[in-house]
């Protein structure tokens, strides 16, 4: 069998040489085609692995028309804890296996956020884009759909045109969440919501509505604050809140961030979480176990969602039409009681 001095890169060749399997072969192998027999892809991937073959990716590009990376542009400010490592750990495990990249873009709301996105398929940086915190009539799905470029958005849109979305049920979360707090006797139930820019507000409001409204009791939606606020700003509402009269008793938390800036305002107002006020709210970490007094959660998992995120968009790569590549993400059937 052939040898290599410690000088030499490894490639193809190189494989195919080590493994007796000829070059296309051993091509196909590392693609993951289903068409070569399981066998003889992981007899090439060891080969791979052992002289430590990395792909030319400038190569790639230039005999196959594909950058073999995908792009993920992602909103670093979000209202769980570890979403980001969460939903990263989630695309990574679905592209395990093949010889995609993943590269990380943040994506900031400022007036240059659709550049990078151009970029991306004007330059053929990437075979297919990821996008978070949706918008009803988002301009990153508007560009990407004219581009044609295989995509995925994390949240739903209200375009007519299809595309593949990956989404929680918020409508639901929700509606049950108002429902338990009422089956504990709350009477006036506090909720604050994301801006209303982004679909999945639309999505809470109705569910939260809904279900106030079918059980008759009182409701308040902070007008001057979003879900996108400082958390100190939101504790320092809710303090203020409850020093006036008639204060909440039933808090639906959308998210992580907001549960622990109401935590602190009841403390700071001298009143107990599950006596004085009921809390539930919506967490995608073990964040809750370790929080007393307990407090009621159900969890949306965030590294799932990134999992489909990641096979949606690999399935639209490899052909498939986006219009029913969608997965709407349901929350557990029963709340928990943390810790």
């Amino acid at each position: 069998m052939p040898t290599r001095t410690k000088q030499e890169k490894p490639t193809l060749r190189t494989i195919a040489d080590e493994t007796g399997f000829a070059v296309t072969t051993v091509s196909r192998a590392l693609s993951d085609d289903p068409r070569i027999a399981e066998r003889t892809r992981k007899i090439v991937a060891d080969a791979a692995e052992r002289l430590a073959y990395v792909p030319d990716r400038a190569a790639q590009r230039l005999r196959t028309g594909r950058s073999k990376v995908v792009n993920v542009f992602l909103d670093l400010e979000h209202e769980f804890i570890g979403f980001t490592d969460e939903l990263l750990g989630g695309i990574i495990e679905a592209f395990r296996g093949t010889d995609y990249a993943i590269s990380v873009t943040p994506d900031v709301d400022d007036p240059r956020r659709l550049d990078a996105i151009r970029n991306v398929f004007r330059n053929r940086l990437a075979d297919g884009v990821i996008i978070t915190r949706t918008e009803s009539f988002d301009e990153r799905v508007r560009l990407l759909t004219e581009a044609g470029l295989p995509f995925v958005t994390h949240g739903r849109t209200e375009f007519t045109a299809p595309h593949a979305w990956v989404d929680y049920d918020n409508e639901a979360f929700a509606r049950a969440a108002v429902e338990r707090l009422v089956a504990q006797g709350c009477t006036n139930v506090l909720m604050v919501m994301p801006d209303t820019r982004y679909t999945f507000a639309q999505h809470l409001r109705y569910g939260f509505l809904s279900a106030v409204r079918e059980a008759g009791i009182r409701y308040e939606i902070p007008e001057t604050l979003s879900l996108e606020a400082p958390s100190e700003d939101i504790a320092a509402f809710l303090v203020d809140r409850f020093a006036q009269p008639d204060p909440p008793d039933g808090h639906v938390c959308v998210g992580e961030v907001v549960a622990l800036a109401t935590l602190s305002a009841l403390f700071d107002s001298d009143l107990v979480p599950g006596q004085d006020a009921k809390v539930v709210a919506k967490q995608a970490s073990p964040t809750f176990k370790h929080v007393r007094p307990r407090i009621e959660t159900v969890s949306e998992d965030v590294r799932e969602t990134g999992r489909h995120l990641g096979k949606l968009l690999l399935r639209q790569i490899n052909g498939e039409a986006p219009r029913d590549l969608h997965a709407l993400m349901q929350p557990e059937p029963a709340f928990c009681v943390s810790g």
